[in-house]
């Protein structure tokens, strides 16, 4: 465990503000690691040559941007960012370099292999149930959870049609696919594993008329405040556990 152990690359998409402040203290400490444990890479104004064997794996997370939405609606950056996601994705599979997408880092990845997005199953922020299929009973990202449990979700599109080679290994009520896996070492997840009722919050507060109405605050507040959401979280110290190095 010491200064010898590999950090994770947490590659984040967002402007200055609270929810890139919030989602870069809570991914760390949910996942159990020190500041030295992560190395953030902005990718809306960074993008670094990477050498893989630097680093234990990656969080892709959440974003602002529309994975799915039309290149000529996409700003220059996003066009850019989600070029190199394309080539570090590539390296990662081919490496068996571990990855693990939440929200935005599904859409890319899904889109990247294959797979096809589109806003039929958008969700507002809420606290959703997600049920693990067969597969997600196996997997060891899902060890210690129990078979139905909780987690945040919020975004605009979702997959519509898996990429060749992607499994379920959790479906939601309103969004069927809620986590998947590829190959040997890449997961991704609609849902945020990183968000607890305090960074939930935080989003609400700073997305009202973004992605819901700003009349709605308060009963979101009241229903992402109803369910505990503490079984996600193992989502990502499993998969720290497993491929720390």
């Amino acid at each position: 465990m010491g200064s010898m152990t590999k950090p994770f690359l947490m590659l984040t998409s967002r402007d200055d503000g609270p929810v890139l402040s919030s989602e870069s203290a809570d991914l760390p400490r949910f996942c159990g690691l020190s500041e030295e444990g992560v190395r953030r890479v902005r990718i809306e104004r960074d993008l670094p040559e990477l050498d893989l064997s630097d680093y234990s794996g990656a969080f892709v997370c959440g974003s602002p941007w529309d994975a799915g939405a039309d290149d000529h609606l996409k700003e220059a950056r996003q066009v850019r960012a989600e070029a190199w996601l394309r080539s570090f994705y590539d390296r990662a599979l081919a490496e068996s370099f571990p990855v693990l997408g939440l929200c935005y880092g599904l859409g890319t990845l899904t889109l990247h292999l294959g797979g096809v997005l589109d806003t039929q199953h958008g969700e507002d922020i809420s606290g959703i149930a997600l049920t693990k299929t067969d597969a997600g009973r196996e997997d060891p990202l899902l060890e210690g959870t129990p078979d139905r449990f909780h987690a945040y979700v919020g975004h605009h599109e979702a997959v519509r049609e898996l990429a060749p080679g992607m499994q379920v290994l959790l479906a939601g009520d309103a969004t069927p696919i809620q986590m998947v896996r590829v190959g040997e070492a890449a997961w991704a997840t609609q849902f945020h594993p990183e968000l607890d009722l305090a960074g939930v919050l935080v989003r609400v507060e700073q997305y009202g008329g973004r992605y819901y109405p700003p009349e709605a605050a308060g009963a979101i507040t009241e229903q992402v405040s109803s369910v505990d959401v503490s079984p996600s979280h193992r989502v990502l110290t499993n998969f720290v556990e497993a491929f720390r190095r």
